[in-house]
């Protein structure tokens, strides 16, 4: 019994240094003094404390570093590794290179430090970017029609283009010295949200010269010259760029573009035997590219002359090529859905380029997929995210009032459960996905260049914006469907796919680079490892590749310890920071870290150098990173908010849906691993309680999606917060404008629809059509004068609210009419009466 009872203090032991990652001479010192114990205390016979004290040897050799370790296990699997690891090529280094590891470092580590991410500065505005936001921003908005620059001009009138030219708009990142704004990442993100909630057309004009082009290349790449020449142009609107990276014969894999230059000396405005590049491409799909007058070019640079060097490819490189060089083609427009960005092809064969063009110089030929890699997390996570925002938070403004001014069977809409719960989709996605802009951006103000986060927030608040729309397009059933001025959604529904498909589409960024860039970025110790097997000098490569592959092996045994124990617990034990109400979900959230962190490892031992080409295995791993990544942005906004209870509700909405997804993707995981038993393994240390079948997180239920969307129903502090940047017109007949005058009116009309159903039900008034409820009720007292006022009011914005557009029969070009005299709440009742 004694032997047992220590066997057991001795796993005990164990299980609590592996829970908290203690070093390994203190796990060593630990079971000497065990052992020790055992043998004063005559506890354990000989024959097993000689075996005791012989694997204590053993496992203190292969646990603390030393040469004997590094000679007897680090030398033979140094040379295993070197031989089964895949190549990593030129391209994938940089990419993996490429960028910072931030908050997604933290969840792959399995303990995840909140208190870091809770310390944080909250992203804030500056006096000046607020200013610009109250100012010309608002004024940008006001002069724009949605209906106008898609339908009628199929473009921004001219007057806005010279605004946005001479308010900065297109130099938001430029910095002041070069004449731009020098806008924080969160106030660009501002501005292009704000901008989409009325306008796509000039959300997307304005937000990609601040994203991955000429301004945000030069600025990190571009040499003095290059800078003082061109940032000051750009940031004054006297140069339109574009950037030219997609091919036809390459889109995601913008690596492999057939686009090529080939270094020589040839004639350049009069001088002979200039040092240059003639260039062959064919490139579409490029924003801006119609208008451009400055064209940032992505090829191939190859040099069989060798006069840059003794390389024949140079590999991509990037030049800044003016429009009105001899042999550029600008083609004509693509039309990208409903929306009328300026975007079209371009071309040129052998033109002829200095060598000045190159962004940076002789120096950063070749460097160019470098750049491109270190660059794109402007459009992957500020611009794009902003976009999907944008569409989302316009969608709950307006649904959320269409859902109390809309009536049906003498109820608003947003009563019925059905509708309810499309509802409280839309606004517990909302606030889900500005929480992760926000913290996003406040990341990237704070230096950090996050490259699998970027990946995240651009795959997930596309995807959760679609859903969105597309519940908000549900609840407005034909008012969201027939086109015209007064349709707020429809062009917003229709551009949608557009964010989805540019800069990587979704498919690819889910199932290839969220997990396949995170497994090695994000892990503490997978990249390590490959650096160490690809170090030339002996000794450093062996000490660096032992330290790495024994500090896996510790990581991988402390998770199986910390998952298992918080299975069994709930991590109900686990200390952690943050609101005493979300306590449980912070724990939750440790939990499931701690487990994503096995399953990965699991994933990457089981499937090797294959996982990468396991997209959809990949994609469930990269599903887990990513709502934790979310789950994450709810706590730290609900902290930055200042913990407004209020709040709740949403709060707690987001945070199940995404532990629920989370499941989900565990489940599936085990149920496509390629070992059954380790599957099954997994399943039981996860989730220890629901073995065989179960679930642990269940999504939303009813009852708070109830409460989530009378929040955003209510005009209050919530659905302000949570509507925070949806631009509205201060013109009376705009559309949005109108919808929130319907909802405090139909608000205020609510207690009196009320009196006046209480008098019916009791006899006071005949039961009949509304307005002759009301016009009745006028006249026997039950309700007053001003009573009476209140619902003409609400029933003539009730109906300006439902009502669509109408056009001539052939859909000429003539003015929107109106066929029938406008219907007033006195003419219903005098012909009713």
């Amino acid at each position: 019994m004694v032997i047992l009872l220590s066997l057991f203090a001795a796993i005990a032991v164990a299980w609590l240094l592996a829970y908290h990652r203690l070093p390994a001479l203190l796990w060593s010192a630990a079971y000497a003094l065990l052992l020790g114990l055992c043998a004063y205390r005559g506890w354990w016979p000989d024959a097993l404390l000689q075996a005791g004290w012989g694997l204590w040897l053993l496992l203190s050799l292969l646990a603390i570093p030393s040469p004997l370790r590094r000679a007897l296990a680090g030398v033979p699997l140094l040379k295993l590794f070197r031989r089964i690891l895949p190549e990593v090529s030129q391209t994938e280094r940089e990419a993996l290179e490429a960028g910072t590891v931030w908050w997604d470092g933290e969840l792959f580590s399995g303990r995840p430090n909140w208190k870091k991410l809770l310390a944080y500065p909250a992203p804030r505005l500056t006096v000046e970017e607020k200013a610009f936001i109250d100012g010309p921003l608002r004024e940008l908005c006001e002069m724009l029609s949605d209906w106008e620059v898609t339908h009628e001009m199929n473009d921004l009138p001219p007057q806005v283009w010279q605004f946005i030219k001479d308010q900065g708009f297109l130099g938001m990142i430029i910095p002041k010295e070069y004449g731009g704004l020098g806008f924080s990442a969160l106030a660009h993100s501002q501005v292009v949200m704000q901008l989409t909630t009325r306008s796509g057309t000039a959300a997307v004009s304005v937000m990609v010269p601040n994203s991955l082009g000429p301004a945000e290349l030069l600025l990190h790449y571009g040499t003095r010259q290059q800078k003082d020449h061109y940032l000051p142009r750009l940031a004054k609107g006297l140069e339109m760029p574009c950037f030219a990276l997609t091919s036809p014969e390459a889109g995601s894999d913008a690596g492999g573009i057939p686009d090529f230059g080939i270094v020589c000396r040839g004639e350049w405005q009069g001088k002979p035997e200039v040092l240059g590049i003639r260039l062959t491409w064919e490139k579409r799909y490029i924003t801006l590219g119609p208008i451009a007058t400055l064209l940032g070019l992505a090829f191939r640079l190859y040099d069989p002359d060798h006069l840059l060097g003794q390389k024949d490819d140079h590999g991509i490189t990037l030049a800044l090529v003016p429009t009105d060089t001899p042999g550029v083609h600008i083609g004509r427009r693509h039309r990208a859905m409903n929306a009328t960005f300026m975007n079209g092809p371009n071309w040129g064969k052998d033109v002829f380029i200095p060598m000045d063009y190159v962004i940076g110089g002789v120096e950063q030929a070749g460097e160019g997929w470098k750049m491109l890699m270190n660059c794109l997390a402007a459009g992957r996570s500020i611009s794009l995210p902003a976009n999907g925002v944008g569409i989302s938070k316009l969608s709950a403004l307006t649904t959320g009032a269409y859902g109390r001014v809309r009536q049906q069977f003498k109820l608003p809409i947003g009563r019925f459960e059905g509708v309810e719960e499309a509802m409280a989709r839309i606004a517990g996605n909302v606030y889900v996905m500005d929480a992760a802009r926000v913290m996003t951006a406040g990341a990237i103000d704070l230096g950090e260049k996050p490259s699998v986060i970027s990946a995240i927030v651009k795959y997930h608040l596309t995807e959760r914006g679609r859903q969105v729309i597309n519940d908000a397009m549900d609840v407005h059933g034909g008012k969201g469907i027939c086109l015209g001025p007064s349709n707020y959604l429809a062009s917003a529904y229709m551009q949608t796919p557009i964010a989805i498909t540019v800069e990587g589409a979704n498919i690819l960024t889910r199932t290839m680079i969220i997990f396949g860039q995170g497994a090695i970025r994000g892990h503490p110790w997978v990249l390590k490892e490959i650096e160490a097997t690809r170090e030339q000098d002996p000794g450093k490569a062996l000490h660096d590749f032992d330290r790495a592959f024994f500090g896996h092996v510790a990581f991988t045994l402390s998770n199986v310890a910390r998952v298992l124990w918080m299975g069994m617990t709930g991590a109900r034990l686990t200390p952690v920071p943050g609101a005493p109400e979300l306590r449980r979900y912070y724990q939750q959230l440790t939990r499931l870290s701690s487990a994503f962190a096995l399953t990965a490892d699991t994933a990457m031992f089981l499937c090797g150098s294959t996982l990468k080409r396991r997209e959809r295995l990949s994609g469930r791993l990269g599903d887990v990173l990513s709502q934790l990544y979310l789950a994450s942005a709810v706590l730290k906004r609900y902290e930055d908010d200042g913990r407004p209870k209020a709040d709740l509700p949403l709060v707690r909405w987001g945070l199940l849906d995404c532990l629920s997804r989370i499941e989900e993707s565990f489940y599936s995981i085990f149920e496509n691993l390629p070992w059954p038993v380790a599957a099954w393994v997994l399943r039981g240390l996860i989730f220890p309680l629901l073995m065989p079948y179960g679930r642990e997180f269940a999504p939303p239920r009813d009852p708070l999606g109830h409460d989530v969307v009378g929040l955003m129903m209510t005009p209050g502090p919530t659905r302000e917060r949570l509507t925070r940047g949806v631009f509205i017109s201060a013109d009376e007949n705009d559309p949005v404008h109108t919808l929130e005058e319907a909802l405090a009116a139909a608000i205020a009309a609510e207690p009196v629809e009320a009196q006046l159903r209480r008098a019916q039900q009791g006899g006071r008034i005949a039961r009949g059509y509304a307005d002759q409820l009301a016009t009745e009720g006028l006249d026997t007292g039950v309700i007053t004068q001003d009573d009476f006022d209140l619902l003409k009011r609400a029933a003539e914005l009730r109906r300006r609210v439902i009502m669509v557009d109408d056009f001539p029969r052939d859909f000429g070009k003539s003015e929107l009419h109106q066929t029938t005299q406008a219907v007033t709440f006195e003419a219903l009742v005098r012909k009713k009466s």
